[in-house]
């Protein structure tokens, strides 16, 4: 089996991307692990639109007068509704899982059950409160930032699940969209992802660092736009790697209760990941 995708088989695996982790109108036209592939590396693009469409709801929505509060809790439903809460009923699921206490297959069989028990719906709560604070603590700063955490959020929620997908991780089960992509990402491309990505958001938060309120420093007597803020910078990376770090944690503690990986936990992992970006992004302001 080849260990990386080839330049034909990227399409199909945006396609596999956005077919399965958004609700985007996107038909998947291979479901084979290369396609598998493919589409785990792109998971970080599709982070990227779903968080796009949460900073625009919120940005727009302050445009209108709204407050901070309500812009963080439009921001928060965006990646919710763009999902049709599969992340988050992944994450209900996964800790009802690891609450329950019981060994691998009747933990699995509890997290397949439809309805959430009380881990589920303390966590759900917990969570969801924490992403909408820390969201309306960085729009009372600024729109920039605001907009920039929900946008980092999302890319490195997806981008946990490309890590997630790497070589040596297994399947819970021999079914199911966790088994479909368990183990597709070769570890050198889940590094080069992880660099990416990272690099992206610092350089993204660098960029926004003149219009977040702060203090710029201009060289020269024309003011030349964008200036690069190293503190905004390495913030955003730091807060990038920190969600990467929570979201490992929590898988290799799946993998060793559960014996592998599920789409639910994809799922709890995604979420930690998105919550663990927002709250190092709104501390130390």
């Amino acid at each position: 089996m080849s260990t990386t995708s080839s330049p034909s088989s990227w399409p199909d695996g945006l396609r596999f991307a956005f077919g399965t982790l958004t609700v985007l109108p996107v038909r998947v036209t291979r479901w084979d692990r290369e396609a598998a592939r493919g589409g785990m590396l792109c998971a970080p693009a599709a982070g990227l639109a779903v968080g796009a469409g949460a900073a625009a709801l919120g940005v727009f929505l302050l445009f209108l007068g709204a407050g901070p509060l309500l812009a963080a809790v439009a921001s928060a439903a965006v990646p919710a509704a763009l999902t049709r809460g599969l992340h988050l009923d992944g994450l209900a699921d996964t800790a009802d899982g690891l609450g329950s206490g019981k060994p691998a297959e009747d933990a699995l069989r509890i997290m397949k059950q439809s309805d959430i028990g009380p881990f589920g719906v303390i966590t759900l709560v917990l969570v969801l409160f924490a992403q909408v604070a820390a969201l309306s603590q960085l729009y009372a700063d600024s729109w920039a930032r605001g907009a920039l955490a929900a946008v980092v959020s999302a890319t490195a929620a997806r981008l946990a699940l490309t890590l997630a997908a790497r070589t040596g991780v297994p399947a819970a089960r021999p079914e199911g969209l966790g088994a479909a992509v368990a183990g597709v990402v070769p570890v050198r491309s889940a590094m080069i992802a992880v660099v990416a990505v990272t690099l992206a958001a610092a350089g993204a938060a660098a960029y926004l660092g003149p219009y977040d309120g702060g203090v710029v420093v201009v060289i020269g007597p024309v003011d030349p736009g964008p200036i690069f803020e190293p503190y905004d910078a390495v913030r955003t990376g730091l807060a990038v790697l920190a969600a990467l770090a929570v979201a490992e944690l929590l898988l290799r503690h799946c993998v060793r209760r559960f014996g592998g990986v599920t789409g639910d936990v994809f799922g709890g992992l995604a979420e930690t990941a998105a919550t663990t970006a927002l709250v190092a992004l709104s501390l130390g302001r």
